[in-house]
């Protein structure tokens, strides 16, 4: 049983090729497939340096004092939730056991 590989014609391909009269028509040639790894890698970095320059030049950051006051907030409301839960739990087993004694 033979397996077919990715690249196992690729000699032949290359050898009945012929090439198109109009620029830029793409190939099966190895320099076609190496173009598009240069393409794939030219997009990348062009992705991460728009994503650094977004994050440079346009968000907008908080302040040290905005991101303090945000965190003792986000502080407050936790212990404020936390206490209502525990009060919630205390009633309920209050109830539960008044209705179910030991």
């Amino acid at each position: 049983m033979v397996l077919f590989r990715e690249n196992q014609y690729t000699g032949i391909a290359q050898l009945v090729e012929h090439r198109s009269p109009k620029p830029g028509v793409g190939s099966s040639s190895l320099s076609s497939r190496a173009n598009i790894k240069e393409n794939m890698f030219k997009s990348i970095v062009k992705y991460c340096k728009e994503s650094y320059d977004e994050l440079v030049y346009k968000v907008s950051w908080p302040t040290r004092s905005e991101l303090t006051n945000s965190a003792v907030v986000v502080l407050y409301a936790s212990l404020l939730i936390a206490l209502i839960v525990f009060a919630m739990d205390s009633v309920f087993q209050y109830v539960m056991e008044t209705i179910y004694p030991h």
